[in-house]
């Protein structure tokens, strides 16, 4: 007989813990370690499902056959007709077996261990919890004395904080008063967390529920030591399953490295993975590639802690935000001009930006290469592609074709600040992540004429559970600024490149564009006209964020929205930042600057000083 105790277990998805719950409901009555065992699940009609699973073992598992048959005959005589059990005797004394569809009373045999068992099911629902008991022919009155509690949310209840805590409610108040008054009653349950705050996530804080002894299993107890592998490859799944493939290049990529990838990986179940993976560890960084945030919640039981940032901007007041300077003017507070150019299979996106010393921006101009001389498009929709610029090349061919006329376009380019100096691009970014244009953006930065400037960039996702540019150790010839960091490289791609923490930049980006129009550190559009910068804002608007919390960090992660709109001038805009950052620039600058009241100049001194300047101003910014 069992007495009093409360154990919950959250286990990974796909664990097999509903079959365990079943084994272990199953043996209790069978062995008779209890006279009444309920099966909780999250609704009735699931309950159900999982009891009759059960009752299918007792008509037809040989072993328990074997094992019991006193039980198991008796329930095989019914030939599932279930008018039969009224009847039902052995040696002239009714079996009084019940099999319905919410509850199983196994026959009364003298001698038997499980005889008179009571198995019923419920779901989470008071009423359908209490006031549960049977009759034995002995005249005894039992109630359950075990609970076996399985999954009891769903995915909807456990957004829900009403429902995640009505359930707990009815957990702590009519599951657990099932035994009757001064009764304890036993209890396993078995779970999977969902999200941070869920039913299941609070059973397991012994803070908020003492009474049940919780335990987190994961599946992954120590992650790969090899960040850099990995890191390289999710770039070739990624590529390949965009591309229409199955993610075998990246298979074949952890066999021939399999040996340092696996290096210091702790899994549980070293049996589980698919038949196209090599390995447990393999199974488990697909999932968590497939989706970081469920893949710790579901998988770990160490839900990441997500929250809606701070109000979104919309399309309408980021294309609002117009300065009335013309396309391509430099205001005079700008000193350094950015250019950030994003590689796509069908076409280029680039960005042209200028910088005053406090971060105050500009966006000057932006476009596609080729131009697709058209206000709205799509990327899908793309007219005129990298393809028919280049007749008779292939994909490589075409893009290191478009990158050498879109640079030979704009970066000898004598720009005009409004006070008369002359200004040319300080640095340009060229977007490397997509695998197949990676090597061929190396190869154009190595022999491009304007190799001085342009530098090939990688964007990170430096989510809550990853870890941090800042705990990066710093090697020799390193160079790291503010969230980015220039690594000194070797071997076939020997050429510096800088890797972003896009998370943490667009978030800055978006600071910047909230910034009020006159104030230190706003981010503009050229022109009035609004309607032009339509599809611009909502590329700038095609990610949302997530305030997210896990292993004591708090961080911004940028998704795309449902739609998945293009987000390619975003993404130029962050490498934009990030250019002007690696040239010096920073925010500092507008609080270390002394305030002074402004001297006050007459208009006939000012006109003097212009004209003054204006003869003296040529060659290029430095």
């Amino acid at each position: 007989m069992l007495h009093g105790g409360l154990f919950a277990l959250a286990m990974p998805r796909g664990s097999g813990k509903t079959v365990l719950m079943q084994m272990a409901c199953l043996w209790s009555a069978l062995s008779g370690a209890t006279e009444f065992v309920c099966l909780i699940a999250s609704s009735a009609d699931r309950a159900k499902d999982l009891l009759e699973n059960i009752k299918v073992w007792l008509e037809t598992n040989p072993l328990l056959a074997e094992d019991f048959p006193e039980v198991t005959f008796p329930i095989r005589a019914l030939e599932r007709i279930t008018n039969r059990q009224k009847g039902q005797k052995h040696e002239g004394t009714p079996t009084r077996i019940e099999w319905s569809a919410d509850k199983i009373v196994l026959p009364t045999i003298a001698g038997s261990c499980a005889s008179g068992v009571v198995i019923s099911c419920s779901g989470m629902k008071g009423s359908e919890i209490r006031g549960q008991n049977y009759a034995r022919a002995d005249g005894k009155v039992v109630r359950p004395q075990l609970v076996m509690v399985d999954d009891p949310q769903t995915t909807e209840s456990a957004w829900s904080p009403s429902q995640s805590q009505r359930r707990e409610a009815i957990l702590a108040g009519d599951v657990l008063g099932m035994a009757g008054p001064g009764k304890k009653i036993s209890g396993l349950m078995a779970c999977t967390v969902i999200r941070p705050g869920d039913m299941a996530d609070n059973i397991l804080d012994r803070d908020k529920h003492p009474e049940w002894q919780g335990e987190r299993t994961k599946m992954v107890y120590v992650f790969p030591q090899d960040e850099k592998l990995w890191a390289k490859y999710a770039e070739i799944r990624g590529d390949s399953l965009r591309n229409g493939g199955d993610g075998g290049e990246a298979t074949e990529f952890y066999r021939e490295n399999r040996e340092a990838m696996d290096t210091g990986a702790v899994i549980a179940w070293p049996q589980r993975h698919n038949n196209d993976e090599l390995s447990a560890i393999q199974h488990a960084m697909n999932l968590k590639l497939r989706d970081e945030a469920a893949f710790f919640a579901e998988y770990q039981n160490e839900p990441i802690i997500e929250t809606e940032g701070e109000e979104m901007l919309t399309p309408e007041q980021i294309a609002g935000k117009t300065n009335g300077y013309a396309r391509s003017s430099i205001p005079v507070g700008c000193n350094h001009l950015t250019l950030f150019i994003d590689v796509q299979q069908k076409a280029l996106f680039w960005m042209l930006c200028g910088w005053e010393d406090g971060f105050t921006g500009y966006i000057i101009d932006y476009g596609t290469w080729p131009d697709q001389k058209r206000q709205y498009f799509t990327l899908r929709d793309c007219r005129r592609t990298l393809i028919q610029a280049k007749p008779g090349a292939g994909l490589e061919g075409a893009i290191y074709n478009a990158l050498e006329k879109l640079s030979d376009e704009k970066l000898p380019r004598v720009f005009l600040r409004e006070d008369g100096l002359e200004m040319r691009i300080d640095r340009c970014l060229i977007d490397a992540n997509w695998g197949q244009s990676t090597d061929v953006v190396y190869q154009f930065c190595r022999q491009s004429q304007y190799a001085g400037i342009i530098l090939p960039s990688h964007g990170k996702y430096v989510g809550a559970s990853s870890m941090p540019f800042s705990e990066y150790r710093r090697k020799r010839g390193d160079r790291v600024g503010h969230h980015w960091r220039i690594p000194n490289t070797t071997g076939r791609r020997a050429i510096r490149h800088v890797l972003i923490d896009t998370n943490y930049w667009k978030s800055f980006i978006h600071a910047r564009l909230a910034v009020a129009m006159g104030d230190p550190g706003c981010l503009s559009l050229f022109g009035r006209d609004e309607k032009l910068h339509r599809l611009l804002a909502e590329h700038l608007t095609a990610e949302y964020r997530i305030k997210t919390m896990a292993r004591d960090r708090i961080v911004d992660e940028w998704k795309l929205k449902a739609a998945r709109p293009d987000n390619h001038w975003f993404d130029c805009l962050v490498g934009c930042a990030v250019a002007v950052s690696i040239a010096g620039v920073s925010l500092e600058t507008l609080t270390q600057r002394s305030v002074k009241p402004a001297k006050r100049i007459k208009l006939s001194e000012l006109q003097k000083q212009s004209s003054a300047f204006r003869p003296q101003s040529s060659g290029r910014k430095s």
